[in-house]
Parts: C-alpha cells; structure tokens; sequence
C-alpha cells in the first residue's frame, strides 16, 4: 500500500548517483522510507533504476529518473539544475555511483585508469561543485571503501581515486562550512561480487574482527546518522566490522594468488 504524500515543503530530497543499483539503491530506498524525495540517477542500469523508482514511489514520496553518463563531466552543472528545478527542496547529495577494475601498476591500462578516476573522483567533485553552486545549505555524502585505510596495489587507479576522494571529502568540508556539510562512508564486504565465493567469504570474515560480513542496512544506518546529525562534518565513517584497525586488509586479488 501506498504511503500518504507529504506536500513537497515538508519533505527533504536527495539526488542519489548510481541509485538503481547496489549500495545506491538501498541508499535511495532508505532515504525514501525516511521521507525524502529521490532523484535517482543512473547511466546503463536503466530497468534497474525504474524498478527502484517503482519502489520508492511505495514509500508516499515523489521520484524522478536522472540520466546521465558521469564521465560527461560537462553536463554535471546540468543535471543539479535539473534536479534543483523539479525539488527545489533539494538538501542531499549522495555520490554512490562508481567503477571498480582490479589492475596492478602493472597491468593497469590508461583507459581504466581515466575511467575509475573520472567516475570515482572528477565526477564527485563536480556534483558537488554544483550543488553547492545550486544550494546554500545541504549535505553532501561521498561512498568510499575501507580500502582506504589500505595499500592495496591490486586495485591501484580504484583505490588511488578513493583516497583522493577521501581527502576531497575534508576539503570541500572546510570550504562549504558552514552551509554545507560533506561527509564519507567507507563500507567494508557488504556486497561482494557474484563471483566471490564461501570460501572467499570464510577467509575474509577471519580478517574482520566481528568475524561478519556486513549489509546494506549497515551503510545506509551511517548515511542517515550523517543526515540527521548536523554537527559532523569533514568525517568519513568506516562500516566494516573493524577490519581497518586490523591493519591486514584482505582482498580478493590476493585470496585469488595464493
């Protein structure tokens, strides 16, 4: 059953990038259950994306469908005005979408390197650079992975693109203050590939030191703690059983060489 609608100037709205899929959709969802209204962009993964639209128009809020390929960094301004004109009750941000390709310094090629640095970081920057150009007040939260805390060489230019993405999220904290607050989440395995085993899985649940695996509940709890807590800013939230103060970070590239 349908949820009554709110008028759009009791609710907040958030355009959440890759929220077809993935982390981005539970992100939209819950957002959506906690009463905001969702633009949820997504680039291939369109049946995908009308599915979750379906869905969040379950919870009594409005949604509309944004797409856009985000290595157009030019059309970004774009999309946040289109955005801002449709819910001018615009207040959330949230970076989701990304490209992940394991490669070595070695074996990385320059397309894969220009591919994960524009969607994991150049593309963030910009959003974030028109949202702030389109809102005076808001938040905005960057995904990560807790492989930041790591140097895992395995996934050179993704994590390269993560860290950097990790210091821009204290960068633009200080610049957007007061009005703005920019945060991260670095999720652990919540959501492993399909081609990643038990066995896998066992193995990497010896590395976590709450010996688990995670959810998505578990990354969406931490957005919506940023969300209503307006006196954090600058911070990323890691969400991976304390796997980062293990200080070993196992990873599948490694698993798969042994």
């Amino acid at each position: 059953m349908t949820k009554p609608k709110l008028p759009p100037e009791d609710r907040p709205a958030a355009l959440v990038t890759g929220g077809g899929v993935r982390l981005g959709r539970a992100i939209a969802l819950d957002l959506a259950k906690a009463g905001f209204d969702i633009a949820l962009h997504y680039n291939c993964s369109e049946d995908a994306a009308e599915d979750t639209a379906s869905e969040i128009g379950h919870e009594g809020v409005d949604c509309i469908l944004m797409h856009h390929d985000l290595t157009d960094i030019a059309g970004l301004d774009r999309l946040v005005a289109e955005v801002t004109k449709t819910m001018p009750h615009l207040t959330t941000l949230v970076n989701s979408a990304s490209v992940y390709e394991q490669g070595t310094l070695r074996t990385t090629t320059p397309e894969m390197f220009d591919a994960q640095m524009t969607v994991n970081l150049k593309a963030p920057f910009f959003l974030t650079q028109a949202f702030a150009k389109h809102r005076t007040e808001g938040l905005v939260v960057n995904i990560l992975d807790n492989k930041i805390g790591f140097n895992q060489f395995q996934y050179g230019a993704y994590l390269l693109s993560k860290k950097a993405l990790a210091d821009f999220t204290r960068m633009a904290a200080l610049e957007l203050a007061p009005g703005i607050r920019v945060n991260g989440v670095a999720p652990g395995v919540i959501l492993p590939a399909e081609d990643r085993g038990p066995e896998y899985l066992d193995w990497r649940r010896q590395g976590i030191p709450l010996l688990r695996v995670g959810d998505p509940s578990k990354v969406t709890r931490a957005v919506r703690y940023l969300v209503n807590n307006d006196f954090v800013t600058g911070q990323v939230l890691v969400v991976d059983g304390g796997e980062n103060i293990a200080h070993e970070g196992r990873n599948f590239a490694a698993f798969d060489t042994k």
